[in-house]
């Protein structure tokens, strides 16, 4: 004869089962795709929002070009993008743009005997190096401007992202921005021609790459370098001092976004401040501003809503830069505003 209290463990196990069962049917689930650059911070948000939001995201991390097309075409609930749509595309395509946090770009490099944050570097050389006028660790020009350094004869492997990608619209921006000749030769864009070097694809390819070639130099989002223990370089700036990767700097760029560019499109490259990096920019989340189903894009809607309310300290961690409130408040006016179903708004969620 089965004991009384056996029967109520058995049944409180039923129910306990049950209960989880009935939690997992009601979480909602959402999908995305696109820029590598934010991924860490979005799985990142994504683990906790399961409990915090009861949203379930499936994000892939398959480079802004691929995002920008997966959206258009509705493959997905909404497209990510480190380089923003133009206001002929959004239009084109019925998308709304927003930014869901920022970071930063680094230059990442393997050179024997240079450790983290001791080499200088300026925009110009970069460019130099990645148009192919720059081809050995020991040049002159590198060695005038790291005199502390014993600078090696040893090839430069300049490495870039095979795939489309916004990581590299950031990149390619900089280096057009302080070089004309790269503006010329190469230009902007989520795909360019190189004159010089090897691609890897994603931000984790790049890092890979160079974590594994002698002499190689590459760009990632500053926590894929972090993450991987990679040897990053300071940087020159618009003020013309040689600054370190770190928060601070990051933060100082951030504070001179002009947050009034239409679609959010603010710029941080190479902006003004003693103290700021200069590659710092937003990464922009695309919702189609007439869904097809309705209850997905509002729970894409809350997702950001509960990531901008709760997810500033895993941003903070992962050395991504929070938006301002005033943004985030922004981007909430505009998801009422333009994204509907059958005439009616969306947002607020009921």
């Amino acid at each position: 004869m089965v004991s009384n209290r056996l029967l109520a463990l058995a049944a409180g196990v039923v129910a306990t089962i049950g209960l989880s069962m009935t939690a997992h049917a009601q979480q909602a689930t959402i999908t995305g795709a696109g820029a590598s650059f934010p991924n860490p911070l979005y799985q990142k948000w994504g683990e906790a929002a399961k409990e915090g939001a009861g949203i379930q995201l499936n994000y892939q991390s398959v480079g802004s070009g691929a995002g920008q097309a997966q959206i258009r075409n509705r493959t997905v609930d909404f497209g990510a993008s480190d380089a923003p749509m133009t206001a002929e595309q959004l239009q084109e395509h019925n998308l709304l743009q927003f930014p869901a946090t920022m970071g930063s770009l680094v230059a990442i490099v393997n050179i024997p005997g240079v450790e983290d944050h001791k080499m200088r570097l300026t925009g110009e050389l970069l460019s130099e190096i990645y148009l192919g006028k720059i081809t050995k660790w020991n040049d002159p020009k590198l060695v005038e401007m790291n005199p502390g350094l014993n600078l090696p004869n040893l090839a430069i492997a300049p490495v870039y992202r095979a795939d489309g990608s916004g990581t590299t619209y950031v990149w390619v921006s900089y280096l057009s921005a302080v070089s004309g000749e790269f503006k010329q030769r190469v230009g902007v864009g989520t795909s360019v021609r190189w004159p010089a070097g090897t691609g890897a694809r994603g931000n984790e390819g790049v890092a890979g790459t160079v974590r594994n070639v002698r002499g190689a130099i590459g760009y990632v989002e500053h926590a894929y370098a972090a993450q991987n223990k990679l040897v990053t370089t300071q940087l020159r700036n618009k003020a013309g001092n040689f600054i370190t990767a770190e928060p601070e700097a990051f933060q100082a760029a951030a504070a001179n976004a002009d947050w009034s560019a239409p679609n959010f499109a603010a710029s941080l490259i190479d902006t003004q401040g003693e103290k700021s990096w200069p590659i710092v920019s937003p990464t922009f989340i695309l919702l189609p501003k007439n869904p097809q189903d309705a209850t997905r894009a509002q729970n894409v809607m809350k997702f950001f809503d509960w990531a901008f309310r709760n997810g500033d300290q895993m941003a903070v961690q992962l050395d991504y830069i929070p938006l301002p409130e005033t943004v985030e408040d922004a981007i909430r006016a505009a998801w009422t505003a333009e994204v509907k179903a059958d005439g009616k708004a969306l947002w607020p969620a009921q």
